[in-house]
């Protein structure tokens, strides 16, 4: 019998590449989102495998739908890949952002654990739970000190995790994902919007500079669909862990931009221009990442880093236009 996968979550990026995966693995596929079933998936149907997917409007806010999600599909595997995603948005949505995440996965913990199943749990963590580590790179034993309310919301989630493993025994972790990012990132995401700023620049389709916030924050960028292959060898384990899922190299955002207009031949300082408005309240410096734990335990490690990044988002973005 095939091994059964329910994805709160589904239509988003990390979403969508991981019920590809699993799709490739043999798994039976179930997806759950906040819109409504006969509504197309952009970004599954990008993937060609929309069709593979069964799908139920659900979203873990009510827990009355996931019980219901958990007694139609009987999953093996849950993945909770919902809530609020953006950092910047979550400064203007507090409440939204908290009760997505941290409400949202404590309903899903605790339908599971009604259940009274042998479901294995995965929770999408967040490097913004940590803030600002002062150049130190973060690994599983690090503190959490978010500097936002998405941050301060996926650190009481990760807690959540935590304590329904530790009272309860419940099969449930964390994977403390660092920025990755792919083509179906939304381009509300800074890095979808520099490299389409950049494509459209180049063609000529854009004429006026791309507007950007603070250049000088730095991050650990990655590649989204070897992310969720972290997600998926996590509940391959005996026993549940947390992991810190991340490249390990950290580059300024200037490095990102300027990445991005050299690949398709032009000089970034000549067409962006930096405006105030795009700055968050509060920001993370930079972030640093340890992910030796997952190299050692799970096998894995980042192939692609930020260069690999842009030049994959541009090639994408190029044959999008």
């Amino acid at each position: 019998m095939a091994s059964r996968a329910l994805i709160f979550g589904i239509s988003g990026q990390d979403g969508s590449y991981l019920a590809r995966l699993l799709l490739e693995k043999g798994y039976e596929v179930f997806g759950a989102s906040r819109s409504p079933v006969s509504e197309r998936s952009p970004n599954l149907d990008q993937l060609g495998i929309a069709n593979q997917v069964r799908r139920a409007q659900a979203q873990p806010r009510d827990i009355d739908s996931v019980l219901h999600c958990l007694t139609e599909f009987r999953p093996h595997e849950v993945y909770n890949l919902s809530g609020l995603t953006s950092v910047a948005l979550s400064f203007e949505q507090p409440i939204e952002s908290f009760e997505s995440i941290s409400v949202g996965t404590l309903h899903l913990l605790e339908a599971i654990r009604r259940s009274k199943s042998d479901i294995k749990f995965y929770n999408a963590g967040s490097s913004e739970s940590f803030g600002n580590t002062d150049g130190v790179p973060a690994s599983e034993t690090t503190a959490l000190r978010p500097r936002s309310p998405y941050g301060v919301a996926k650190a009481a989630a990760y807690w959540h995790v935590a304590n329904f493993r530790e009272a309860y025994g419940s099969f449930a972790c964390s994977g403390i994902l660092f920025n990755h990012e792919s083509p179906l990132r939304p381009d509300r995401f800074v890095t979808r919007k520099i490299v389409a700023g950049a494509v459209a620049i180049a063609s000529g389709k854009k004429t006026d500079k791309l507007a950007l916030g603070n250049l000088d924050v730095a991050r650990d960028w990655g590649w989204a669909p070897e992310y969720v292959e972290a997600m998926w060898k996590m509940l391959q384990l005996n026993g549940p862990e947390d992991f810190v899922i991340a490249t390990g190299e950290t580059n300024r955002l200037e490095d990102f931009v300027a990445e991005s207009f050299a690949a398709v031949g032009l000089n970034w300082r000549e067409h962006v221009t930096v405006d105030p408005q795009f700055a968050r309240p509060m920001d993370i410096r930079a972030n640093y990442a340890s992910p030796e734990k997952a190299a050692t335990q799970l096998g894995w490690r980042a192939s692609k880093k930020m260069k690999d990044v842009v030049a994959a988002m541009i090639q994408a973005e190029k044959t999008r236009s």
